[in-house]
């Protein structure tokens, strides 16, 4: 058995590429199970967002594996596999369970240690969980991925810092003002920049947003997605004594606001701060108003310097991380040998319970003067006996299984005790065994049957 991922992402393809290979929410389920249906597919996970599209697949062998899933891709968006080959990278096993804890942990993300891919990856396995696409390793690796994914993100502070200048302004701003709750924003320019950094301080909880422009039309088209109110530039020089931030990005070859403009309007303030983001260049506001008391004043050299400090820091905080994936690796792996091991503790466990069955059946024969109370403390003594026995046997199957020969220890204590008949007579997903990804007692199956010897996934608890 073997875990697969097949996707492409930002680094791959650009943007004209990507849109073309979008699940949309209604589709997934028919898409989850055109992949259940695909040939060697056992399990499978589809994480789409407007910077990847990932397929997660437990397949039963990996030659051609890479065939069929491109196969599958190819029928469902309808586009030959030669326009998209070359875009798409292909992981496995060790490197496809990395690749996946790297992406949750949103160290393959655009911007280094965002949030949002955490609650994605989380609803697209709980969508495929839904339609049954997922069973016994989908289930274990993607709640350990969204368990890990949660850890990072409150053990390090790898998403605490502005990685953007938008965003840096923003978090000047909660210096100042802590929370941004009933503060009014004045926006000098309506370009790009100016936008992003309002569409930040609105989603931050400002209430009121006015929008400045030389041309009026601007002014109202980009209001109007904030709810705010348009004006001309001379006409919010006017209404700086109303505001607590101002954004100042117009494009303009000379200073918009003045000392002395800045000063009447703190007259009328009442001491209340005026903070003033400068991302134009050149820049929009003469530096003398910094010097203003209860002023504020921000340029985009200190914006970016900001940005590229919380950069490095996230950079230092990703390399504690992926110390943390590659133990999670470990743990992951561990859990794997353990699979093969059950099987054969309760094929020994049931030969036991035969065995002592048969020898009380014997006994009781052969002294049918007992009474039942007799019967009761002999069977539990004798059955006290089996079980002493047996413990120390199966502790250590369970250490050597996790060990480098673990199979091959594996293998010996199945000799020893004769499990192979109980083994073989076996069917279900407990059978999957660690490293090597086999099917104990049914390797030649096809992935049909195989598919159909595997209970339905259980449904993770919802604290995930």
């Amino acid at each position: 058995m073997h875990i697969v991922v097949v996707g492409l992402n930002y680094r791959t393809s650009p943007v004209e590429v990507r849109e073309k290979f979008t699940f949309a929410d209604k589709d997934l389920p028919e898409a989850l199970r055109q992949l259940k249906l695909t040939k060697t597919v056992l399990e499978g996970v589809i994480v789409a967002t407007c910077n990847r599209t990932e397929i997660y697949v437990v397949v039963d062998r990996l030659h051609m594996c890479g065939y069929f899933i491109r196969g599958f891709m190819e029928q469902w968006f309808g586009i030959s596999r030669e326009e998209f080959t070359k875009h798409i990278y292909i992981y496995e096993d060790e490197q496809a369970i990395s690749h996946l804890f790297r992406v949750t942990c949103s160290l393959d993300s655009m911007v280094l240690g965002e949030t949002q891919i955490l609650g994605q990856v989380r609803s697209a396995f709980l969508e495929s969980q839904r339609n049954n696409a997922t069973g016994t390793w989908f289930n274990m690796l993607f709640k350990q991925a969204v368990t890990l994914g949660k850890r990072v993100h409150s053990e390090t502070t790898i998403g605490e810092s502005a990685v953007s200048i938008s965003y840096a302004a923003v978090e000047l701003g909660k210096r100042i003002f802590g929370l941004f709750t009933d503060k009014k924003v004045l926006i000098l320019g309506a370009g790009k920049m100016s936008e992003l950094t309002v569409k930040h301080l609105y989603g931050n909880g400002a209430a009121e947003v006015i929008v400045a422009n030389r041309t009026l039309s601007r002014a109202e088209e980009l209001a109007k997605k904030f709810n705010g109110s348009p004006c001309t530039l001379d006409a919010a020089i006017k209404r700086l004594d109303e505001v607590d931030i101002l954004i100042s990005s117009t494009g303009a070859d000379e200073y918009v606001l003045t000392s002395s403009q800045v000063k009447e309007s703190m007259k009328r303030r009442q001491s209340r701060p005026l903070f003033i983001i400068d991302i134009a260049v050149p820049r929009d506001i003469d530096p003398i108003i910094g010097d203003i008391h209860n002023v504020f004043l921000y340029d985009i050299d200190d914006l970016e310097g900001i940005v590229q400090s919380n950069l490095e820091m996230r950079r230092t905080e990703a390399s504690k991380i992926e110390i943390m994936i590659e133990e999670e690796i470990i743990v992951f792996n561990q859990w794997l040998k353990t699979l093969g091991v059950r099987p054969v503790i309760r094929a020994l466990q049931e030969k036991s319970n035969v065995i002592h069955e048969e020898t009380m059946e014997s006994l009781f024969n052969k002294l049918p003067e007992l009474d039942e109370h007799q019967r009761k403390v002999i069977r539990r003594l004798t059955k006290s006996i089996v079980n002493q026995m047996l413990h120390d046997p199966i502790n250590r199957i369970k250490e050597l299984t996790g060990e480098k020969n673990g199979e091959d220890s594996l293998d010996v204590f199945t000799q020893i005790f004769a499990l192979e008949d109980q083994l073989n007579d076996t069917r279900d997903d407990d059978m999957l065994v660690g490293p090597k990804r086999i099917l104990m007692g049914t390797s030649s199956k096809s992935s049909t049957e195989i598919k159909s010897s595997l209970p339905k996934a259980s449904l993770m608890p919802a604290s995930l």
